[in-house]
Formats: C-alpha cells, sequence, structure tokens
C-alpha cells in the first residue's frame, strides 16, 4: 500500500517518496525491455456471474489491442483528452481495463467516484456529478436507474451533466426500455441534442470488448457488430445462436487450469461466451444483433419448452419500472412461467402514497393491483407458455451481496437467488398459492 500524505509508516505503508529511483537504472531498462505483446499484464477473477472465480490471462496485447479497437469505434476519446467520473471497481475488466485503459491511453483524468449503483449509494455519484461534467459516462443499468430522477427533477444539473457528454455507455446487464427512452429525452431537452446510448457484447476473457454498437437505435439491448479485428461465429444453441469470438484480444487461457481453459474453446480456437444473440433485423444484417440471454440460465418447463430467461427479465424490467427495480425468472420442470419481483420502494411508496418504510407497503391493494394489471397485459401479449408469466411474489427481504445474490456491479446473480430462497419458489407455484402470491388465470390473462 502507497500513501501520499505524512504517516504512511504509522499505518504500515510505503511512502510514495521512497518509490522514485534513478531514471538511468538499467535493471529498469531491462525490465521494460523485457515486456512484450504476450507478457502477463495482469489476472482477473471472474466466476461470469454464475460459476466459480477462476483467474483470467490478461496479457499487455490484450489489453492494447482493446485499446486501439475503442479509439476506432470511439474517435472523440484521441481528440480531446477524456474526462470520467466512474465508481467501477479495478477488480472487474469493465472499470479497470475498459476505463481505466481508456484514461492512460488518451491522457485523460479519471475521478474516483465513491457511489454505488443504489438508491441511497447513488447520493455521493450526483454530489460528484454536480462537480465535474464528464466526457463520457459509464455505468451498470441499476446505476442508471438510480441516477435518472436526480438529474430529472434539476434542469440545471441536467444541463451540466450533458454538457459536454459524447457517450453515455452501460454494459453488465440489460437496460429497461424507460430508462432508455428517459436518457435521450432528457439529453434533448437539457442540451438540444441526442446524447449515443451505447452498449456491447464482452467478457474479462476478452480484454473486455468484443461486440459494438454504433448505429443510432430507439431499442435499448442492441448490441451492434463485431468490432475491428474481431471474428464472430454463431453456433446453433437449441433455438438460439450462441455467440463466439476469435481475435487478439482474447485471453491464452485460465491460470494454472488447463481443463477451464480447454472448455471454453471450441475445436477451432473459438472463445465461446456461454451467451445468446439474435438478429436484430435477419434481413438487414448490417443492422447487427440484440443480446438474448446467458445459456445458463435458460432453463425448461416440465412441458420440454425452453425458457428464454433474459429477454424474458428484460420484457418484464421495462413494463414494471419504476415499481419493480428487477426481476428473477422461475420455473424450471414446473408447467409454469412464475417471478420474483424486487421492487423499487420509494417508487412504490409514491405510488401508493405512503413512506417507504411502512411495514403494510408492499402488500397496499393499490400497488398488488397495478402489478397485477401490468402482469396480465403481458400475458395477454405473449405467444406461449415460454413468456407468459401466471405467477409472481413482490420480495420484502431484496437480494442480498453478502449472500452472492447480487454481483458488485449491482447486477442480479439468478442461479443464487433461486438457490437461497427455495421454499419462496417452492410456495410461488404451489398448486394453492398462498397469501401474497399473484396468480393469473391464464385463460383471461387476469388475477381470479
Amino acid at each position: 500500500v502507497m500513501v501520499a500524505a505524512r504517516g504512511a509508516e504509522a499505518v504500515g505503508a510505503v511512502p510514495l517518496t521512497a518509490l522514485a529511483g534513478d531514471a538511468a537504472d538499467p535493471a529498469v531498462d531491462a525490465a521494460h525491455a523485457a515486456v512484450g505483446p504476450d507478457t502477463i499484464a495482469k489476472f482477473l477473477l471472474t466466476s461470469g456471474s454464475t460459476g466459480e472465480p477462476k483467474a483470467v490471462i490478461n496479457t499487455q496485447r490484450m489489453l492494447m489491442a482493446n485499446q486501439v479497437m475503442l479509439e476506432q469505434c470511439f474517435p472523440f476519446l484521441a481528440e480531446t483528452p477524456p474526462v470520467f467520473v466512474d465508481w467501477l471497481p479495478w477488480n472487474h475488466t469493465f472499470g479497470s481495463n475498459h476505463n481505466f485503459g481508456m484514461v492512460l491511453t488518451h491522457g485523460g483524468t479519471l475521478h474516483l467516484d465513491e457511489g454505488k449503483p443504489v438508491a441511497a449509494g447513488i447520493l455521493p455519484t450526483v454530489r460528484n456529478l454536480r462537480e465535474i461534467a464528464p466526457t463520457a459516462y459509464f455505468n451498470v443499468p441499476k446505476g442508471y436507474e438510480a441516477l435518472l430522477p436526480h438529474l430529472q427533477a434539476d434542469p440545471a444539473f441536467a444541463r451540466h451533466f450533458f454538457s459536454r457528454l459524447e457517450m453515455l455507455f452501460y454494459a453488465g446487464a440489460g437496460l429497461a426500455q424507460p430508462v432508455w427512452d428517459g436518457y435521450r429525452a432528457l439529453a434533448r431537452e437539457a442540451v438540444g441534442r441526442d446524447v449515443p446510448f451505447v452498449t456491447g457484447l464482452g467478457a474479462t476473457e476478452t480484454a473486455p470488448s468484443a461486440i459494438m454498437n454504433l448505429r443510432t437505435t430507439g431499442q435499448a439491448g442492441a448490441i451492434g457488430l463485431p468490432m475491428v479485428g474481431v471474428t464472430l461465429k454463431l453456433v446453433p444453441a437449441g433455438a438460439k445462436l450462441e455467440a463466439r469470438v476469435k481475435a487478439e484480444t482474447v485471453t491464452p487461457g485460465y491460470w494454472r487450469r488447463p481443463d477451464l481453459t480447454a472448455k471454453v474453446f471450441d475445436e477451432e480456437g473459438y472463445y465461446c461466451f456461454g451467451d445468446a444473440v439474435a438478429y436484430a433485423d435477419p434481413a438487414d444484417l448490417s443492422k447487427g444483433f440484440l443480446f438474448d440471454g446467458r445459456l445458463s440460465e435458460d432453463f425448461k418447463l416440465a412441458t420440454g419448452t425452453w425458457v428464454s430467461v433474459g429477454p424474458l427479465r428484460h420484457v418484464l424490467n421495462s413494463a414494471l419500472d419504476p415499481l419493480i427495480r428487477d426481476t428473477v425468472i422461475t420455473g424450471h420442470d414446473r408447467d409454469e412461467v412464475g417471478v420474483l419481483l424486487v421492487p423499487d420502494r420509494e417508487a412504490c411508496a409514491a405510488f401508493a402514497g405512503l413512506k417507504a418504510g411502512d411495514p403494510g407497503l408492499l402488500t397496499h391493494g393499490q400497488l398488488v393491483a397495478e402489478v397485477t394489471r401490468r402482469l396480465a397485459d403481458l400475458a395477454k401479449e405473449a405467444t406461449g407458455s415460454s413468456n407468459r408469466v401466471v405467477r409472481a411474489m413482490i420480495l420484502d427481504d431484496p437480494p442480498s451481496l453478502e449472500h452472492g445474490e447480487l454481483t458488485d456491479k449491482g447486477s442480479i446473480n439468478q442461479r443464487a437467488v433461486l438457490a437461497r430462497r427455495a421454499g419462496l419458489v417452492g410456495a410461488l407455484h404451489a398448486p394453492a398459492p398462498p397469501p401474497g402470491v399473484i396468480a393469473l388465470d391464464i385463460r383471461a390473462g387476469e388475477a381470479p
């Protein structure tokens, strides 16, 4: 641990001044000369949000090639030194490779934001953004959801935030369509222009960016096309298409785990994301792809029908916004699809005319009726049992970071939630649903 302030020794740290050396030291020159494209730059632990952690080898080649690819996508990075206000952790590829790498590559400024992508944790972020207007802004969907009301409530803040913003960028999970629409409308109102809302597909194993959306679109979830230098291979996986890639940015493997390495590369050497993609427009491939969920999250109903979890969650999150913050899909080996609903207590309280801490908030008749109505509307539009939700339960106890139900990026670990709350899932799908379960009549699409 290095400390620039006085008293470093008192806390067991190393004073920054102690690291100063002789610029002519031949050992420094030798160490620098020994670094090549295949030198290991770092290890990043990843579990893909669903498995056990493993150490991904990140080489100098991977990191530098990805920054060249990103500059080709976003030329404004090289035109003016970027200014970021960023909370994303450096133990993740989004914060450490993507964002930190951009600042290093282009001589920019990175303001470390102590905020977090949750209702209370967003307040430090708001204070920081009131002071510093970024040239590009990066966050996960939950962070954008938490920030949006503050921008909408304060036009001066919105004008400052958008004043020199070239891009909004999200990753890590799907963004609800109302949030996407809210930022696009706010940008036009605040500064009279559109600000691109960008996402793509990547992984720790790809340093991270591999597919990027550079087209103006009104649809959240469009991930675009392979970046320059990336070859994309599409492999049928049931009714879906699995994405696999080759590039200079792909890891050579997992540190000291040849068994795990072998599992993520196919016979032609393509890295297997474990993610599915769908054509945005099968008649026009230039429009790129949509994210179609993680294959490991999908499951079958008792009828043998596959449920595509990612797209269904996206539809539900958009339809239930802002009352419901996130959803967990249930129904594995059961007759019907169900959902555990993670409420936004502040939004629910505002809707019901109560306080967020009111113990009766989540069972309030008006709130339950509204959630039921929205689910019923979706059920009427469903094309079959795989995307028709007929059981729902509003969670009083939100998913826990401590129990692994949330990642530190704020996204839901579906598998962990289902495992920890197996009893609730059983009650949700019981033949005679107990109080607290919203049960729709699948013939009418309404609550009985």
